[in-house]
């Protein structure tokens, strides 16, 4: 079956008008997309920006004609965005979806590998990861940076802390990759749902592998910390971070933009010997050790 797809190309202060019209008119679903490539990072908390210029995406089954949705747009407004039609044809969705992700290597030892992919080295380390809600699973600079530094370090019977874990990623590598013992928090319960998912998916015991949200999360000193979160709570949280650590505790942040790297450094470098700071795609990591 085909798809009738509208695009209006329309302002964040038309978007939740809009979005309302179309489903009101039998839109099956109603997406946002950037139309220039505009980023949008750090937004305010609870808050869903949209860009400048932004796409509104409407499907529409097959059944409804081109004519008549435009019909019933020029009815519901006089001023109609600029708008365009596409028929989508039909395909496997999930198929498609999965056939983007295959198994991706980080460092010399550390492998992601989907759940429906084999394993390209056996005997690496392989960590089973599915794309999901929560951030993590590899396929971002920020969580590469990440990986590959865990996969440089010797971790073997370390106690770890995974500073807002999203999906668990790194809690999990740092574990499969000699760790005795790891912590995950982080302020969404989901996250700390699909940690969980993914520490089982890899068989990880739960006495290996405690998650907390922050208001649950005991005192207590780490021999690494790893952070992946974004620099403006990197900045603020410097102090809690730092609390977790002690003398010569290996410290990796990332999140971060090369513009951002500098505010982040200043925030650490008082209680830590700073390695230079790594890049990949216009993101960092600033590594260190506690002093």
């Amino acid at each position: 079956m085909a798809w009738l797809q509208v695009r209006l190309a329309i302002t964040p202060e038309q978007a939740n008008h809009w979005e309302d019209q179309l489903l009101e008119m039998g839109a099956v679903s109603v997406t946002f997309m950037d139309a220039q490539d505009q980023p949008i990072y750090e937004p305010d908390l609870g808050t869903t920006p949209l860009w400048t210029q932004t796409h509104l995406l409407a499907l529409f089954e097959s059944d409804v004609t081109q004519e008549q949705v435009l019909a019933q747009l020029q009815l519901r407004n006089n001023q109609l965005p600029e708008t365009a039609f596409e028929t989508i044809e039909d395909q496997d969705w999930e198929r498609s979806w999965m056939d983007n992700f295959h198994p991706m290597q980080f460092g010399k030892r550390l492998w992601i590998v989907p759940s429906w992919h084999q394993a390209p080295e056996p005997q690496a380390v392989n960590l089973l990861l599915d794309p999901g809600l929560a951030f993590g699973t590899g396929t971002h600079p920020t969580t590469a940076l990440c990986l590959e530094w865990l996969d440089q370090q010797n971790l073997d019977h370390s106690q770890l802390l995974d500073f807002g874990c999203g999906s668990g990623i790194l809690a999990i590598a740092g574990l499969l990759l000699g760790a005795q013992h790891a912590v995950g928090t982080d302020i969404d319960p989901q996250a700390l749902e699909a940690s969980r998912d993914n520490a089982q998916r890899n068989q990880i015991p739960d006495t290996q592998f405690d998650l907390y949200l922050p208001k649950d999360m005991p005192q207590q000193s780490f021999d690494v910390v790893v952070a992946n979160i974004l620099a403006g709570p990197l900045v603020e949280l410097a102090p809690v971070i730092t609390s977790h650590t002690k003398l010569g505790t290996r410290l990796a942040l990332s999140g971060i933009l090369a513009e951002q790297a500098e505010d982040v450094r200043q925030a650490y470098e008082k209680d830590f010997a700073l390695d230079l700071t790594t890049e990949k795609e216009g993101w960092v990591r600033i590594s260190g050790v506690r002093r």
